[in-house]
């Protein structure tokens, strides 16, 4: 007894850390939780992230680029625009805005780049991150020191660029860190130049003229200057991210509303929530007790799911809340099999705690094998590993991840929540209203 009620205290925990989380922030309630303090980056990561919505329920901003391809013959063209898409992707993905869409169009003979950001309202902040070219280069001063001499040292040779502080006064910099072949460039320079500035100019302008005071051998480096904490970060996501490879310029710029509609996101909500009530009523009319146990296990995957949601963080779009609803579907349909071999096994006059075992135990191989062919599915269609044959689409991908992220919480809850709950409840009660405890349960509850 006392190793499932372990087990039953392990999953109120994991339950409540999840409502704590799923509780929006701008609920006319508090949670307050005694003699617990949390320190603010705690706050930061867990609880206080905000449920990240789609371009079609919540709108956001729409760039569009027309990007220069006149220098270019027609067998580069298409070769530099798709790199262009890509660099101009990840630049996206590193600012923190997923479920994007970056789209290649043709208007009056001219190449456009339409970039689709969804929750951004502050346009000018995205324009500075997708569009800037941020050439980096490292310079060295004339003799006179009047003029700049660029070397071989650029932001190709980078390996990697992050956010870090200075250990002295806090401020916000860029640590750069380069590849082997840009370790050994930047070895040569610093030895060069011990004692001498060496400027680093980022698109034409010097933001940092660090002195060098021995060689560096190791290939890290530091920019630093008057940045805020922003500015340091859209530079870092510049550098990481590559310089565009060709020219673009922004040619419009405008913030949308849902590409849904309000009408149409609220009935979508409905039927969402009326197709949920309307599988726990089922399940409570045909399985009682167990159709309760497995209600409550619901309940228990949609508030882990909501606080997943928030801390991976995945954005909601409407494909993906139909991949929610379609993993609550696989989630009761595990119950199902489970609960039907249960009565199949009570047919055959077994104790109530060896036919609970034993249905899940024979349940386990069908549960299994229809989950893991629905994940080579979500699998196929998110796409992680960007594989040009194969979807790319924004949506889609958000469906395949929020379908992929339910099934696995529905194992979780079918087979170790469920599982719990009715060996607590069901069999307990059956074992205490019969003195002689099967040999079989006995051995269950050491």
């Amino acid at each position: 007894m006392k190793y499932i009620k372990r087990k039953l205290f392990f999953i109120l925990l994991v339950t409540l850390f999840a409502i704590y989380i799923s509780v929006p922030e701008k609920l006319p309630i508090s949670i307050n939780l005694p003699h617990v303090s949390f320190n603010k980056e705690f706050q930061k990561t867990f609880l206080n992230k905000p449920l990240l919505l789609g371009l079609d329920l919540v709108g956001g901003a729409r760039l569009t680029f027309e990007a220069d391809t006149s220098q270019l013959d027609a067998s580069r063209k298409q070769e530099a625009l798709s790199s262009l898409q890509n660099v101009i992707e990840r630049r996206v993905n590193l600012f923190g805005v997923s479920e994007s869409n970056v789209l290649l169009s043709q208007f009056e003979g001219k190449d456009r780049v339409i970039v689709e950001l969804p929750g951004v309202s502050d346009t000018k902040q995205a324009i500075a991150v997708v569009g800037q070219t941020a050439q980096l280069s490292f310079a060295e001063v004339s003799s006179d020191g009047k003029d700049l001499k660029k070397t071989d040292l650029t932001g190709a040779d980078l390996k990697s660029a992050q956010l870090a502080f200075d250990s002295v006064g806090g401020k916000p910099m860029v640590s750069l860190t380069f590849t082997d072949e840009g370790a050994k460039k930047f070895a040569a320079l610093t030895e060069k130049n011990v004692g001498k500035v060496i400027p680093i100019v980022l698109d034409d302008q010097v933001v940092s003229a660090p002195v060098v005071n021995e060689k560096i051998a190791d290939g890290n480096a530091q920019i630093s200057g008057n940045f805020t904490q922003d500015q340091a970060t859209q530079l870092a996501v510049q550098l990481n991210a590559g310089a565009l490879p060709i020219p673009v310029k922004l040619i419009e710029e405008r913030t949308i509303g849902a590409t849904l509609g309000n009408a149409a996101i609220a009935q979508s909500v409905k039927a969402g929530v009326l197709g949920v009530t309307l599988v726990f009523i089922f399940m409570l009319i045909i399985y009682g007790k167990l159709g309760l146990i497995a209600d409550i296990a619901l309940v228990i995957f949609a508030v882990i799911s909501l606080s997943l949601y928030k801390l991976i963080p995945i954005v909601v779009t409407l494909p993906g809340i139909t991949g929610f609803l379609l993993s609550v579907g696989m989630a009761v349909d595990a119950n199902i099999l489970i609960f039907e071999r249960y009565r199949e096994e009570k047919a055959k006059q077994l104790s109530t705690a060896h036919a609970l075992e034993v249905a899940f135990g024979r349940a386990w191989n069908s549960i299994r094998d229809a989950n893991v062919a629905t994940l080579v599915t979500a699998f196929v269609l998110a796409n992680p590993l960007d594989w040009p044959f194969l979807n790319t689409s924004g949506p889609v991908r958000g469906f395949a991840y929020t379908l992929a992220l339910g099934i696995l919480i529905s194992l979780f809850t079918s087979l170790f929540v469920s599982r719990n709950l009715l060996r607590f409840f069901i069999v307990e009660k059956s074992v205490d209203a019969n003195p002689k405890k099967t040999k079989f349960f006995a051995f269950m509850q050491k």
